[in-house]
């Protein structure tokens, strides 16, 4: 028999973190379990099993005898949540040594048998390392697909962010910070952020076949509006992880300070509102968010311009131009429509000519393969004239769903989208935590004007994604940003949306460009902190 191995004798400590009661089956999490005490190269010291209960108690499940056989000390302990028992077996390491967390509360997850070898190995290589995070394989239905996750920065500030399910400390980083064992949804996010105030959170990628352990898991279908499922207690509880630490990285805005100043009113003309459409090649969709734009309360207040960006060949141009003067849905009573045609497919490009071109002291942004509601235009209107300094204002808007015979049906499954995240107190700062801030957007065109316009595609990982959410950081370190509680916008999800089946490297490209938003913002908000 062939003696055993070992290139490191630290104090390895693994902890298996799990729900008492599991969805996917108390032996897959013995299955977990038996990945760690396969480990080779590298010595276990103890593994503590920590079963999250809705009563904390001192009975535990009785081990399956190959597992109780191993020689490897464990322990099982009851606890209320992930803070507590993080809080409890921090407190009881040794100062040295090396922690590994395994995540096990909603799958499975199977290491390979170099996985904790590796983890220690990179976390002793650089000492400025408080966190290390792993690809992973995930296994389906029909193969294990690799996932490649992103390399952190500072503005990955998303609650989000996927890190894996398996995470190696060293135990000196877990003391040095301050454990909040009264978090109930928040624990590991708050502990990252922490972690990243003082060390540095590297990640272990993947080529080929170099994942250390893989998840036995559905692969879930990507949601823009997963966030609307999660509780709002859980919601607040994030939001003021990330207030604590803006605060502690000096990056926080403080309430009703805004730096900016909106220009004196010069604006003449009857026009108070340009609605802009940008649109590529969607004949089939742009009459009817035209004919909710010129049919607004406001008459002929409003203007609408459409911007199409997929050159002279385009077919949406003919669509727009039987709405103006000679064709043959133009009606002099509805809004002016206006047309510029660009063979340069980039929103930002589109925004901007669109503002230059604009004659109203407001824009307001439609979506070519969505609705304004008749009287959105006059609801941001009256918003921005009983508040004067404000930047701009965001609606609230309802989802809708084309079914394939062409008709409209409102998904009563997803509430009306409000994010009832940003308030007036800390709107500003909770956008870094998540990606959106809602519609419509309508703008004061001056402050778009002072602020250099929109990014357009200049911007790494921007591909005709994210210059708004951009341009929404930027105003709300200046000026304040109102909102309208009502629905006054129709989201309609069609297959050929654009947050419709995307990819998981869209996704990731997607997540990449707006957490580069958030790097520099970061930066632009400690210089006003100062």
């Amino acid at each position: 028999m062939s003696e055993e191995l070992y290139f490191l004798q630290d104090s390895i400590t693994v902890v298996l973190m799990g729900y008492e009661n599991k969805g996917y089956g108390q032996e897959k999490f013995w299955d977990s379990l038996r990945t760690v005490l396969a480990q080779k190269y590298a010595v276990v010291s103890k593994i503590i099993i920590a079963e999250i209960a809705a009563k904390k108690h001192k009975e535990s499940k009785a081990l399956p005898q190959d597992i109780l056989e191993n020689p490897i000390p464990k322990e099982t302990i009851s606890v209320s949540g992930v803070s507590a028992a993080m809080k409890e077996i921090v407190s009881k390491e040794q100062g040295q040594g090396y922690l590994v967390l395994v995540d096990l509360r909603e799958s499975p997850v199977y290491l390979k048998y170099s996985a904790i070898i590796s983890m220690v190995f990179a976390l002793q290589r650089d000492k400025n390392v408080g966190m290390l995070y792993s690809d992973y394989g995930l296994i389906t239905k029909e193969s294990v697909q690799e996932r490649h996750l992103l390399e952190y920065h500072e503005g990955r500030l998303r609650d989000n962010l996927d890190l894996g399910k398996v995470y190696a400390f060293p135990v000196e980083a877990l003391k040095d910070i301050q454990i909040d064992e009264s978090l109930k949804y928040s624990c590991l996010y708050d502990l990252r952020l922490k972690i990243s105030e003082k060390y540095s959170l590297k990640h272990f990628s993947n080529r080929t076949d170099g994942s250390l352990y893989e998840i036995e898991s559905s692969a879930k279908a990507h949601n823009v509006f997963d966030y609307l499922q999660d509780a709002r207690e859980a919601q607040k509880e994030m939001e003021d992880v990330l207030k604590r630490h803006l605060k502690r990285i000096h990056a926080y805005l403080e309430p009703g300070k805004y730096p900016g100043k909106i220009p004196a009113d010069n604006h003449k003309g009857d026009i108070l509102i340009s609605i802009l459409i940008p649109v590529y090649r969607r004949p089939e969709f742009i009459a009817t968010a035209i004919e909710s734009a010129i049919n607004q309360t406001l008459g002929k207040k409003v203007e609408v311009i459409v911007i199409v960006n997929g050159g002279d060949h385009d077919p949406t141009a003919r669509i727009v131009r039987k709405y103006m003067p000679g064709g043959s849905l133009y009606s002099p009573e509805a809004s002016d429509v206006r047309l510029l045609v660009l063979d340069v497919n980039n929103i930002g490009l589109c925004l901007n000519l669109g503002i230059k071109m604009a004659r109203g002291k407001y824009y307001l942004q439609l979506d070519s393969d969505d609705r304004l509601k008749a009287f959105a235009a006059e609801e941001v209107l009256n918003v921005f004239q009983q508040h004067p300094n404000a930047g701009m204002v965001i609606g609230s808007y309802e989802v809708w769903e084309k079914k394939l015979d062409g008709s409209l049906l409102r998904r009563e499954d997803i509430p009306v989208v409000k994010h009832e995240e940003w308030t007036r107190e800390n709107g500003r700062n909770n956008l870094l935590r998540i990606n959106g801030a809602g519609a419509p957007r309508a703008y004061h065109i001056k402050i778009v004007e002072e602020l250099g316009f929109f990014c357009m595609n200049d911007d790494p990982h921007a591909r005709n994604y994210g210059e708004d959410y951009d341009m929404v950081l930027r105003i709300s370190e200046k000026y304040p940003i109102e909102r309208v509680w009502e629905p006054i916008y129709e989201v309609v999800r069609h297959p050929g949306g654009t947050d419709h089946s995307i990819d998981q490297h869209t996704i990731d490209r997607n997540d990449n460009a707006k957490d580069r938003m958030r790097l520099i913002a970061l930066e632009r908000r400690k210089k006003i902190s100062m």
